[in-house]
This record gives C-alpha cells, structure tokens and sequence, in this order.
C-alpha cells in the first residue's frame, strides 16, 4: 500500500480525488474563452478585417463571445467543487481543535477556533481558486501563443519566469513573519481572556498596573510582528510588478523583429491580449494568493495541527503526574523568608515565612479566615509566586517543571467529572491501577460505602446527584491514589463529620513516606498533627500542640482557651463565644435555630471558633 503523505493538505487532498476532477474538469470548460480569445481576436484581423472581409471578422469575434459566456458557465459550477474540498477541511480542523482542547487544557483554543480556523478555510478557499485559475488560464495563453506564433514564447516567458523565481524567494520570509504575527495574536488572546475571567480579583488585589503592563506588553509585540509582516508584504508587491508588467515590455521592444521574421499583426494583437487579459491577471492572482493566503495557510495549518495528547476516555490534566523524582535527602517541603501579596501596593498575607517539613510530618495550618491559610496552600502547589524568597518541595522549586508530581492540591470545593467512579478515582495516575488497589484506598479513606452505593468503580456518575461530602471523599481517595509524596488538604474534608476528617486525615499520615500538609477548620486535625502553624500575621507560630498551648494566645483563643465544655455540644455562652448547634434543645434555644442548609456544614464540639458572638442563641 503506498505511504499516504504526511502533509495535512496534501492528505486532504488525496482523499478528496474525485473532487479534485470534477473541479479541475469545470476549470478546463472556464479556460476555454482564454484559449478562444486571444486566437479568435488574431484570426479576425489576419483573415478578416486586415484582409478586407469583415464578415469574417465578425464571425471569429461572435465566437470569442460564446466561448465567454461558456467559460462563465464554468466558473459558475467550479464554486460548487470548492465548496466541497473546502467545507470538510475546515471541518476536520475545528473537530481537533475542540478535541486537543479538551484532552490538553489549550489555553489558546478560542483564538484558534474563533479565528485560526476561519483564517484557514478562507484562505484554503481562496488559494484553490486562484491557482487552479493560474494553471487553467496560463495553460491556455501559452497554448494560444505556441498555436499564434512559437517564437512569441521565446520573447514572453523568461521575464514571466524571473519575476516568479522573485517572488518565490519571498515566501519563506514571508511564512516565518506570518507565523510570528499569530504567535504574537495567540498570546494576547489568552492574556486579555485570563483578565477579563480575573477582573474581579485584580481590583480587589491592586493588580491593575501589572495587568497593563503585561498586556501592554503583548500588544507592542504584536505590533512589531504586524510591521515586519508589511514589510515582506511589499517585497512581495515588487516582485509582483516585476512578473505582472514588465513583459509586456520586451514584446513591445521585439515588435519590428517579429514582424520580420512571420508574426503577423494579428498574432502580436492576439498575444498583447494574451498577456494583458488573460495571463497577467491570474499571475496577479496567485501572487497575491499564494503571498497573502499561501503563507498564512501553511502556518495556521501546521499550529492548527501541531501533535498533542490523544484524547482519552476520561479528561487528562495538563501536568498529568509523573512519578516522583525527589531528592531523598531534602525536606518534604520548605519556604525561605516568603513573602506574598495580591498586588504590588497590597499588604502581604504571608510575610518572610521560614517552614521546614522533613518527610513524614503532618502539618495542620490554622488561623482566622483571610489570614492565608489557603494562600500558604497554593504557595506550595505552585500555583502563587511568591514576591519574595522560595518555595521548595521535595529539593525542587515549587514551580520547576515535573513539580506536579510532587504535590496534590484538593480544595474545598472537590471536582467531580461525568465519567464512571473509576475514571474520577484514577484520574492523577498515568500508570494502569488495578481494582484492588483502587478498592483499598477507599477503604482507607472512608469511601467504600460511597462506592458500593454508587455501584462500584464502573458506574456512571453524575456530579449533581452528589452531595458536597460525598464529592470530597472521591476527590480525597483520588489524591490519595497520586504519586505525589506531598498532599495539601485545604479544608478538603470541612463537609464531613469530624470522624471521617479523622479517618482520612489518619490515611495520608500513613502513606509511605508520605507528607501532609492539612488546612483545618475544627480543633480536632491540630490535636492530631505532629506540627501546628498558626498563621495570625506578625504573631504566626509553628510548634506541636502543646508548646503553643502554652505560648501562644491565639492558638490558645482558637481551641477555646483549653478547657472542654461539659455538654457533648457546647454550652449556650461557651468559652468560644460559639452556640455550636449540632442537635436541637440545646440551652438558649428556643426551638427556632437550625444549621444552615445549604452549606450542609455544621460546627460540631471542639471546632476552632471564629470569635464572633451569636448573642446567645
């Protein structure tokens, strides 16, 4: 079987053969009044009108005049063939657009598809046109000047050859800075698309200088990509006079030569047309397409069509994880002197923080809402830059490249896709992961009822049709499955009940050298870490439970000053200030307290106060 080409074009254009013929058919019948023409005009004068019988003449000119409106016919039908070789490349194209989208996280899909793709199918549309016109009508003309005069074809070519030798030289410029210019658009596309989704948070955080700057940025290198491309763009226009006018010329020069040596006047009438009328425009056509569409086709194509990630059955991350390459001796995780702030103006919620995480520690991270727990989190994803200092995990920088198989993040708010419950468990592993393994790990985590409930790892599941818990525990059970010798819980069990935060808690503490980092709301996941840090600001603290039970106020205030209330569920004004409610009767309550429900999420005994007083009840 023969190698189907490699090309993206030319493998469209192999399977569309039968296309290809009737279109080039349709083109032969257009190119019919160019062969006509110029013949037709030379015979009128020569046997006709030079020849003192006008009858003659006039009937060669009426047949000039149906060889045109035949050739119009035939223009007519030679739209449909486009059509039909066009519309299916574009639609090819959008169909792995949308598919390397959703297999690679495309940040620059909507510039592709809502502009790349439409460059593509004009530009596809345009350059069929102009050269199977280019190659029907020269085909003609230099039919009709070999019929007219063989010698015309020495006076007319080679400056029509040096002219397109010219211009030919141009093209590979012309690609590289017509690439440019739509790397240049592509970033500016996902520049102005991230800041538009942010506009909120770059407010709020000061960020406006930033954000100008950089797109400011974008914009002059996109200018300057427009401007080199203008231009190569007269380059081109140069040699396009060159081989669209100049050879007129040498025939004009050559006119007494010719006349002496057998061209008749109607012959030099006939070829003047054939130049002027017939092939001078298509030349100007396809040098304009081949110029403009030619070399912005080859670039959209080839990064319309760059190799990317098969899509798979279930979504695939951008960094899906790979194993672990650490460094044995380094701490699990470490910050030197960070510092962050949401803007350049803004107070930083983490100031010059020191953190040193051998492997194996357990770490919970508490403090009052806003102080930056979850900020400190996404500092050692890598998802934050610090303004200042370092962020190592496992002896490598947060954010160099292979850092995703590091760490996993889960946040609050656990994602669940359409998909069976298999394909959310195994979701962080590229490895193939047997049932049994899969089945243990829930267990582990608590999630075996959920998954038998469900109907085991080849159900389907709807993500709507579960609760915030029950989300939570397949985004712990697919964490807990990862590679990653770090896991950051951000508040990632706050909607199960203090058992089940336990139990996972107590799963990821177990892991084989395995490091946790917990951001915790409830009392109970700083009692059991082997380190605490209390973030408060100036007053940030790090130690185990009881060395800051005895030196730090606020953790102090966050336990509820150390003492444990005498009713399971707090007293009506207990030392947190909190009227916990986690079953009604309670004293103070008069009947009409209920837990709010549609956070589904309740402060049980012992979770950390927040400090606000509910007046009693």
């Amino acid at each position: 079987m023969p190698n189907q080409p490699n090309h993206p074009l030319l493998t469209h254009l192999s399977r569309h053969r039968r296309v290809l013929a009737v279109l080039a058919a349709w083109s032969a019948v257009e190119a019919a009044h160019t062969l006509t023409t110029g013949y037709a005009l030379a015979r009128a004068l020569d046997t006709g009108f030079l020849a003192g019988r006008p009858a003659t003449g006039l009937l060669w000119l009426a047949a000039a005049a149906v060889a045109v409106v035949v050739g119009a016919y035939g223009t007519g039908r030679t739209f449909r063939g486009v059509a039909a070789l066009v519309e299916p490349f574009r639609d090819a194209l959008v169909r792995r657009v949308v598919t390397r989208a959703l297999g690679d996280g495309d940040a620059a899909a909507v510039s592709r598809l809502t502009h790349q793709v439409e460059i593509a199918r004009d530009t596809f549309a345009g350059l069929v046109m102009v050269t199977r016109s280019f190659v029907f009508t020269a085909a003609g003309a230099l039919v009709g000047l070999f019929l007219l005069a063989p010698v015309l074809l020495a006076v007319v070519v080679p400056p029509l050859l040096l002219g397109l030798g010219l211009f030919l030289a141009t093209l590979r410029p012309l690609a590289r800075r017509q690439e440019a210019f739509l790397v240049a658009d592509e970033a500016l596309a996902q520049s102005c698309g991230e800041a538009c989704a942010g506009l909120r948070d770059i407010a709020a955080g000061g960020g406006e200088a930033r954000v100008r700057t950089d797109t400011g940025a974008l914009v002059d290198a996109e200018l300057r990509a427009s401007t080199a491309l203008a231009r190569w763009s007269v380059a081109r226009a140069a040699a396009l006079a060159l081989a669209g006018r100049f050879p007129v010329v040498p025939l004009l020069v050559a006119t007494p030569w010719l006349l002496d040596h057998g061209v008749t006047p109607g012959a030099l009438v006939g070829a003047l047309a054939y130049l002027t009328q017939s092939l001078l425009p298509a030349l100007q056509s396809l040098i304009h397409g081949l110029g403009t569409s030619g070399s912005r086709l080859a670039v959209v194509v080839r990064r319309l069509t760059a190799p990317g990630p098969a899509p798979a059955s279930a979504p695939i991350p951008a960094s899906a994880p790979a194993p672990a390459v650490t460094d044995a001796t380094a701490p699990a995780v470490e910050l030197r002197r960070v510092t962050f702030g949401y803007g350049a103006h803004a107070e930083p919620v983490v100031r010059d923080l020191d953190l040193t995480l051998p492997p194996g520690t357990r770490l919970v991270v508490v403090g009052p809402s806003g102080v930056g727990k979850s900020t400190l989190a996404y500092l050692i994803a890598g998802l934050l830059e610090p303004s200042s200092g370092e962020v190592r995990v496992g002896g490598a920088a947060a954010r160099a490249e292979g850092a995703a198989a590091r760490r996993v993040l889960i946040p609050q708010e656990a994602y669940v896709f359409s998909g069976t419950v298999g394909d959310n468990l195994r979701y962080l592993r590229d490895d193939p992961v047997g049932e049994r393994e899969v089945l243990a790990a829930a267990e582990a985590i608590g999630a075996d009822a959920l998954v038998r409930r469900l109907g085991g790892l080849d159900a389907p599941v709807t993500p709507d049709e579960l609760s915030a818990g029950e989300r939570q525990l397949i985004a712990l059970v697919r964490a807990y499955l990862s590679p990653a010798p770090v896991a950051l819980l951000d508040e990632a069990a706050c909607h199960l009940d203090p058992a089940a935060e336990a139990r996972a808690e107590g799963a990821f503490a177990a892991r084989p050298g395995g490091t946790l980092v917990v951001v915790a709301h409830r009392a109970g996941s700083a009692r059991r870490a082997d380190r605490v840090l209390v973030m408060d600001g100036p007053g940030t603290v790090a130690g185990t439970h009881r060395e800051l039970m005895a030196r730090s106020a606020s953790y102090r205030e966050l336990m509820g000053g150390g003492r444990r209330s005498s009713h399971p569920a707090g007293a009506a004004r207990d030392a947190d200030r909190v009227h916990p409610v986690a079953r009604p009767g309670l004293p103070g309550d008069g009947g009409h307290v209920v837990a709010h429900g549609s956070v589904r999420q309740v402060e049980a005994a012992r979770d950390l106060a927040d400090g606000g007083a509910l007046g009693g009840e």
